[in-house]
Order: C-alpha cells, then structure tokens, then sequence
C-alpha cells in the first residue's frame, strides 16, 4: 500500500514540476508525471530492499526528494534537447534540406 502512495506523490511531483517549468510546451503532459512515478517507485523498492524500514521517515524522505530532483532534471533536459531539435529541423524546412 505504501508503494501506491509514494507512486501517487511522484506523479503529484511531476505535475508540479509541468506545470512549474516553463519547458511545458516542449513535451507531451504525461511525460514528466510519467517519470515521477517511476522513480519513485523504483527508488522506494531499491531502499526497502537496503532494509529501509516502509514505516520510517527516511524512506518517504529520500524517495520524495530524490523524485522531485529526478522530475526537474527530466523537465529541463527534455525540453533543452526538443527546443534544439525543433531548431534544427526549422532550419532544414527553411532550406529546403529536408530528411526523410
């Protein structure tokens, strides 16, 4: 039940950092929530497999900030890499070398 939970604070992380960041445009709205979720989970599940107690505050702690740095860093660089790719294939529309 608790992994649920910390899945659930992930994707509430994502949509914060979506709607936070100003890369929204640049990706699809369930890519970051996506991403939260799924380090949360898996970070919860690798600290109770190092004999994190599921009932003690560290776990939640870690597995929160640990998401919310992973969902901000996803933000930035997806955003970063689309802008520069959407730059280029603008400029290959614009002289007409375009690729298939």
């Amino acid at each position: 039940m608790e992994l649920l939970f910390i899945t659930l604070g992930g994707v509430i992380l994502g949509l914060i950092a979506r709607y936070a960041l100003p890369n929204r445009d640049r990706h699809g709205v369930v890519v970051v929530p996506a991403i939260g979720a799924a380090v949360a989970a898996v970070v919860w599940v690798v600290l109770t497999w190092a004999g994190l107690p599921w009932d003690g505050g560290w776990i939640w702690a870690i597995s929160l900030v640990v998401t919310a740095v992973a969902v901000v860093v996803a933000d930035v660089l997806i955003g970063r890499r689309r802008k520069e790719r959407d730059e280029v294939r603008l400029q290959q529309l614009l002289t007409g070398r375009v690729a298939a």
